[in-house]
């Protein structure tokens, strides 16, 4: 279900009608050789410094002399359009940059759609007309023409400079004689005629075909089917439909797959000379009791520090820069996954099994590579000193959170019992898990108690129950010293001044802070710090929610005002955790930044540089396309000139965080498929709720024991008419003065579930009281996503992926490296706002 969604839909997605239509198999152009997009022609001379004579562009895209008719008259075309003029000599050079916008078009289930431009200016809106020529994630040049009646700008889209959409997962139907595919994405809002015979395909199954033609205002798309997926009911469908639906990579190329079969099986004499041998020391890995993959293991032992007392920590993560080489099949595969993606019953690893579960994961009792973040930290928290260096290391146990927690909540019981020779290590690791983290709280970091939920499934794949997951201390150990380990690479890249990606969080909006503030006022609460609140305001402000009875929404409220953390070689510091520079290292098993940062350690190790050689055949997620990019490498070689460093850091940057966010969406997008199919068969039955979040069209509502979410339509408040007020975030009625808000206990029926649109929708039950529930004991900081069906944005505190996820995280010796220990501070940079969206108001904020 998604918050920008205006309608309320029933259980079977209502078929489009369309005129009987010729099919044509005209080819998209008349000239018998493809012909550059204009975007490609403007990456040639944005990336020069001089006008370039005609056929300079065309050796610069390799274009043959035979195949250039076409191509002048594009020139042609577009200095008519007024993206390029002439110069004096007759070389073509860009005129002014604000004639045109270049952007991803974001498609709506209505039919029209914005623009996102990549100048990050305020969205274009597209209407149906111009929404008819393109499809959702298309890139394009578009000009703004005007405003509509609601003040927005509006866009005329004058080129379409690369199609997001080569391959479409749908339905197939039937529809007055003929086969078309029905997106399973709803914001493609073009039905796709079938022009072949679909052979083993039938009609209602989920198939993906192959676009032949592409939309224009005049005719809709054509494919052929490429593959049959199965019936819509068969198990692990929904997974089936994400992974393809966001373009999740999911099958291992063959040369992957033959370099991790070549790979050995264990690790051998070679491969740990000139590593630090440890052995002998008892490292443990503590993890969930589903975990497959471990990525680190720790160690604690007491030293003394000056004066007083301390730790020295030592955390051993996985070294998967030894077998994952740059560029070669196995890292090609590994930055197009950019991370692993996680399903109820399934994982999508970044790496073939052999590796993840195998020759890189520190099994219990085998030898395995590591590289070795190893700290002296004070009795107070502080990271005295830190050192990086290359060993080899044996498990002495895989533990899980559960038995670690029992283990310290009481030393003479029967699980401290059966761990006695590993009880000292393990309470060493609790003395410096309290020293940490008493200095994060006195740094003033953020630390949000949520509610994680856990999906239980059938051997069916589809859910049984929906649990909360408590965190313990044994979860909080673990995560501050990978947050000790993290904040060491980071400080290690910077003290050495090699560029890398930094995990970085700006701090919130002026927008959304002034709209926080105004909906704190309501509710009787005050965020302090002025104009520019530090992470200890909002700290403080979380210890002031804590107690309350509707403390997980007001924290949804708190968690909206904040914006997203991204990868980037620009280090702003994280606000949320409230260090100078964070950056991460634990997880190089399920995230492609770390192994990056893996490779500039050891590059800064030898005394080197490492700089990322991005592969021909590589395509990134960067909104800048292949063609562009090679154009820029092209000529800078011409030059002379050696590639900007920071600009192929900051292209990786953006890879990963985009890749980030498809992995989130497409893992949301099963949960709420399965949350909705979990609710088909309790229409009618009715559940106490809360409000966590209020729009203009309507209340979404979160179960109380379900933990699933759900919208009560405006119209299904009664007769009243109520407006909207986004500053205090409530419905109001204007003659009845009823008031919806945020955290307001409700009474619902579920009435509508449609599984296609991932929707449920509730009606309100008057005349029924609702008792809040008794406060449930804190669960302990962790995933702060709404446990809703997906309806509203899954709001997510910045440490669900700062912090070592609880899913999988992931003696000096010559040739090691030493420095001080790294400050924390708190990140003070302004971000961008969270998205809003309205029932039969399309408007969209800027971004």
């Amino acid at each position: 279900m998604t918050r920008d969604d205006d309608r309320s839909i029933g259980c079977k997605a209502p078929q489009k009608s369309h005129p009987t239509r010729k099919i044509t198999t005209t080819p998209l152009s008349k000239y018998p050789y493809p012909i550059p997009s204009r975007e490609e022609i403007l990456g040639v001379l944005r990336t020069s410094e001089t006008p370039h004579a005609a056929n300079d562009i065309a050796e610069a895209l390799s274009i043959k002399r035979q195949e250039r008719e076409g191509f002048f008259k594009r020139l042609a075309a577009m200095e008519r359009d007024g993206q390029i003029r002439l110069d004096k000599r007759g070389h073509y050079q860009l005129t002014h940059p604000s004639n045109f916008v270049a952007g991803r078009v974001q498609g709506h289930r209505d039919g029209f759609g914005f623009l996102i431009r990549d100048d990050g200016q305020d969205d274009l809106f597209l209407p149906n007309g111009e929404m008819q020529k393109v499809m959702h994630n298309d890139r394009v040049l578009a000009r703004i023409v005007g405003y509509d009646r609601r003040g927005r700008p509006e866009g005329h889209i004058v080129e379409v400079t690369d199609r997001a959409n080569k391959r479409v997962i749908g339905r197939l139907v039937n529809e007055n004689g003929a086969l078309i595919l029905v997106p399973e994405d709803k914001r493609i809002g073009h039905d796709i005629l079938i022009t072949q015979n679909p052979k083993k395909a039938k009609v209602g199954q989920v198939v993906s075909v192959d676009l032949t033609d592409f939309p224009s205002r005049h005719s809709q798309p054509l494919g052929r089917v490429a593959e049959v997926i199965g019936d819509i009911d068969d198990p692990g469908m929904e997974i089936e439909i994400a992974v393809r639906k966001y373009g999740v990579p999911h099958q291992f190329s063959d040369a992957a797959l033959a370099a991790a079969a070549k790979l050995p099986d264990e690790v051998r004499p070679v491969d740990i000379r000139h590593r630090v041998d440890l052995r002998d020391v008892p490292l443990v890995t503590i993890d969930g009791e589903d975990a497959r993959d471990f990525d680190d293991a720790v160690y604690c032992e007491p030293v003394t520090v000056g004066r007083g007392q301390g730790f020295r920590l030592l955390v051993a993560i996985a070294d998967v820069s030894h077998y994952v080489r740059p560029n070669e099949a196995l890292d090609v595969d590994a930055l197009d996954r950019s991370t692993s993606v996680y399903f109820p019953r399934r994982v999508i690893p970044m790496l073939p099994e052999k590796l993840s579960n195998g020759l890189c994961s520190l099994n219990p009792h085998v030898d395995r590579c590591v590289l070795v973040c190893d700290m002296v930290i004070t009795a107070r928290g502080e990271i005295k000193a830190y050192q990086f260096y290359p060993g080899v290391m044996h498990s002495a146990a895989r533990l899980t959170y559960t038995e670690v927690a029992a283990v310290l909540t009481n030393t003479k019981g029967p699980e401290a019992a059966k761990r006695a020779d590993l009880l000292p290590q393990l309470q060493n690791l609790y003395g410096v898990f309290k020293s940490l983290h008493a200095a994060r709280q006195k740094r003033g970091a953020i630390d949000f108690d949520t509610t994680e939920t856990y999906i239980v499934v059938n051997s069916q794949g589809k859910i049984e129950q929906i649990v909360p997951r408590h965190r313990n201390d044994a979860h909080r150990l673990i995560e501050e010293c990978m947050l000790a380990a993290n904040v060491c690479a980071a400080d290690f890249l910077k003290r050495n001044k090699h560029p890398g990606l930094y995990r970085v969080h700006a701090g919130p909006t002026e927008e959304k802070l002034e709209n926080l503030r105004t909906f704190l006022r309501g509710v009787g609460l005050t965020l302090t710090g002025g104009d520019k609140p530090h992470a200890s305001d909002y700290a403080a402000l979380i210890a002031q929610i804590r107690d309350r009875p509707d403390a997980q929404m007001l924290q949804s409220m708190v968690l909206r005002s904040m914006q997203q953390a991204v990868y980037s070689p620009d280090n702003i510091g994280h606000f949320g955790l409230a260090y100078e520079a964070y950056a991460h290292f634990t997880s190089p098993i399920r995230r492609y930044p770390d192994l990056l940062t893996h490779r500039a350690i050891y590059a800064i190790l030898q005394g080197k540089k490492y700089l990322p050689d991005i592969g021909h055949d590589v395509s990134l997620s960067t909104g800048l396309t292949k063609a562009a990019r090679e154009l820029q490498k092209s000529d800078d070689t011409a030059r002379g000139r050696a590639r900007n460093s920071v600009a192929i850091w900051e292209e990786l940057g953006l890879h990963c965080s985009s890749n980030e966010r498809r992995a989130d969406e497409a893992s949301r997008d099963v949960e709420a498929w399965l949350k909705c199919y979990f609710m088909r068969d309790k229409l009618g039955e009715e559940y106490g709720g809360m409000v966590n979040g209020v729009t203009s069209f309507g209340i979404f509502v979160q179960l109380d024991s379900l933990f699933i979410e759900g919208l009560v339509h405006v119209t299904e408040l009664g007769s009243d008419y109520f407006q909207y007020d986004e500053i205090k975030n409530e419905l109001r009625g204007e003659r009845t003065g009823i008031r919806y808000r945020m955290s307001d206990r409700v009474r619902v029926q579920v009435g509508r579930v449609d599984l296609d649109a991932r929707k449920i929708d509730f009606r309100l039950v008057r005349d029924t009281p609702v008792k809040p529930p008794s406060p449930r004991p804190s669960p302990g900081a962790g995933d702060a996503a709404s446990a809703g069906n997906g309806a509203g944005p899954r709001i997510r505190p910045f440490a669900d992926n700062d912090a070592p996820s609880t899913r999988a995280r992931g003696g000096t010796k010559k040739g090691a490296s030493s420095a001080v220990g790294p400050r924390g501070g708190a990140a003070k940079k302004r971000g961008a706002a969270s998205k809003s969206a309205s029932q039969g108001r399309p408007a969209r904020k800027k971004r």
